[in-house]
């Protein structure tokens, strides 16, 4: 994730007829290798799958479409940003072209769905926004409209740093259809390290940022919602108003570990949620002592993923049957629940220095009682001329 935006909301009632479709042939040039190749064993995964048949939902600041990198890949769904940029438009689509090119990059074949629910023009700001949020709208799109993964290399301060219900219920509509979600675990690690969401809501896919060598990179926000890691420094990516550029962050973190679960469900359409997230932990490479907050389970190994998704394990997701002796409330053995005894020790002082300015308060108005009343007795004695300091005439006001 490479910056912290704000986001502005707008429903997507009457934007269906908006859509611009592209044909569905692959990319007319592929986005420039750079390390990640290797450390993602992307090679032997390609050899077995390359995202046919799977759409990647790119929730961002919009894709162009043109670019080469993704030049016939790319469907383009509504702007819930709203803010009046258009495609063409410097400042739009920044970020998105970048991410859906690092996508292409893993799965060749993979479709892109964008939608635009964030703006490159805004950082690190505290959000404005009213209304539904336009993340919440952004997933529930997708989800309605064919995405069998979603990526979102996006989060921080704009977002609240906090739950959103309408967020919460979106990524529900998510789980329910069966799709995968992945999200920036932040670039927070050298300022204070927040907790950012939608990485931190319980069934997203966290994807941290390493470097070459597969340590931490060292911007890459620690936190136990980090379930995997991806290469995040240097990454060569499409820029909108042409050409490549290296980019830094969780972001394309994300975005490259999205292009993986898209090679791994080409490869078995069936795979839940869940056994995605367990295939990238068990076959990641793991970092020494085992997961960690910096790195959660380790970097990605596409080959190894996509050849475990053949024959994935069975993972219960469904609500499991309390198991052992049940206990009507009051009558487990375990004594009542109490609280300790009220700290009052605070309050006592708060109240001392409330007394305290009381009286001061009384004070200053009953100086400001008698200056009036002495006033008012000069007056009726008569003026006395004006006076300066320690009795010599004071001077003249022009």
């Amino acid at each position: 994730m490479s910056t912290r935006r704000l986001a502005a909301a707008v429903t997507a009632a009457g934007l269906a007829s908006l859509l611009c479709v592209t044909a569905a042939t692959p990319a007319a040039a592929a986005t420039p290798r750079s390390w990640e190749y290797q450390a993602l064993g992307l090679a032997s995964a390609q050899r077995t799958a390359q995202g046919e048949g799977i759409t990647v939902a790119v929730l961002d600041s919009g894709v162009e479409e043109n670019h080469p990198a993704v030049a016939g890949r790319v469907t383009t769904g509504p702007d819930y940003q709203k803010d009046g940029l258009r495609p063409g438009d410097p400042r739009w689509g920044a970020h998105g072209t970048a991410m859906a090119s690092d996508v292409l990059k893993v799965a060749p074949k993979a479709k892109i769905l964008s939608v635009r629910v964030i703006d490159d023009k805004k950082e690190h700001g505290i959000s404005t926004r009213q209304g539904p949020s336009p993340v919440a709208q952004g997933i529930n799109y997708a989800v309605d409209h064919g995405a069998d993964v979603i990526s979102m290399s996006l989060g921080g301060e704009s977002f609240g740093s906090s739950y959103d219900d309408d967020e919460v219920d979106a990524l529900a509509h998510a789980a329910q259809k069966g799709i995968p979600v992945l999200a920036s675990a932040g670039n927070g690690a050298e300022e204070f390290n927040e907790a950012e969401y939608p990485a931190g809501y319980p069934t997203v896919i966290a994807v941290a940022a390493t470097q070459k060598g597969g340590a931490r990179a060292e911007f890459s926000t620690v936190r136990t919602y980090n379930a995997v890691a991806s290469p995040g420094v240097g990454i060569v990516s499409a820029n909108n108003t042409g050409g490549y550029r290296p980019v830094n962050g969780t972001s394309p973190a994300t975005a490259l570990a999205s292009g993986v679960v898209a090679l791994m469900l080409s490869h078995n359409h069936k795979l839940t949620p869940a056994q995605v997230r367990t295939l990238l932990a068990r076959t990641a490479h793991h970092p020494p002592g085992g997961w960690n907050a910096l790195v959660g389970a380790g970097t990605i190994n596409a080959a190894a993923a996509v050849r475990a998704s053949a024959n994935p394990p069975s993972v219960a997701t469904a609500p499991a049957k309390h198991k052992g002796k049940e206990y009507p409330a009051g009558q487990d053995g375990t004594s009542a629940t109490g609280h300790p005894p009220l700290d009052t020790s605070m309050t006592t002082i708060g109240y001392s220095a409330g007394g305290v300015g009381l009286v001061m308060v009384l004070g200053a108005v009953l100086i400001g009682v008698l200056g009036r009343r002495r006033a008012k007795a000069n007056a009726a004695a008569g003026p006395a001329g004006p006076v300066g300091p320690a009795g010599f005439p004071a001077p003249p006001q022009f």
